[in-house]
């Protein structure tokens, strides 16, 4: 069993990943081999819409034809049985690597013939950790919500389960006296980190885990 972690965060060592690498523990412990890909380290785009997955005779059917540091990545994501995707939520929504990540990923198994609307004919669990620094009550007022399902249900294109885990409220700074941001209690923020990161941390291992079990 394989498990890879897709980390659209330019930050590798802080809260997303710091979930991520939980999940993957998760994973670990049901037995499964585990990989990391920091997406902001590699040159790639999004789809570009030449349709060649699509195209007849082709020969890039239920495959993405660009050719850059995504084709590898991408490669290992469908040899695998577990994608966990993790990322910030920045100006209202995943950042743009994890939504090209998304994109390439995505559509080249997108069916324009079949009625279920996928040609992938394995089958890959996913899960998807998402961080932000607004608290949970706002998280839910401003619609967060509504794109954490939109996914959930696009990785289901992939023919398994998928879950996610939200951390909200989270410490952004090692030192917030140094930045512009007075909308924010230094404190609160981290007596969350203290008190609820590890819960979030929890729930992200748990999930791992309980994806690699459904294989």
């Amino acid at each position: 069993m394989k498990a890879i972690a897709v980390n659209g965060s330019p930050r590798k060592n802080w809260n997303t990943n710091a979930l991520l690498d939980k999940a993957l523990e998760g994973a670990g412990s049901a037995g499964a081999e585990t990989e990391t890909v920091h997406l902001y380290d590699l040159d790639f785009k999004g789809c570009c819409s030449c349709f060649f997955c699509k195209r007849k005779d082709s020969g890039f059917e239920g495959q993405c034809a660009m050719k850059d540091d995504l084709t590898e990545v991408l490669e290992k994501a469908m040899s695998c049985d577990v994608i966990l995707m993790g990322s910030p939520i920045y100006v209202g929504y995943i950042t743009g690597e994890m939504k090209s990540f998304m994109e390439r990923l995505l559509f080249m198994n997108v069916s324009y013939d079949n009625p279920s609307r996928t040609n992938f004919k394995g089958r890959i669990s996913t899960g998807f950790v998402y961080t932000m620094g607004i608290p949970p009550d706002m998280m839910e007022s401003v619609g967060y919500r509504y794109i954490f399902e939109t996914n959930k249900n696009l990785m289901k294109r992939l023919n398994g389960p998928s879950e996610y885990v939200v951390s909200a409220d989270n410490y952004q700074f090692d030192d917030y006296s140094r930045y512009y941001a007075s909308n924010f209690d230094e404190k609160h923020k981290a007596a969350v980190r203290a008190e609820q990161f590890p819960i979030d941390c929890q729930k992200a291992f748990e999930m791992g885990a309980r994806l690699c079990s459904k294989q």
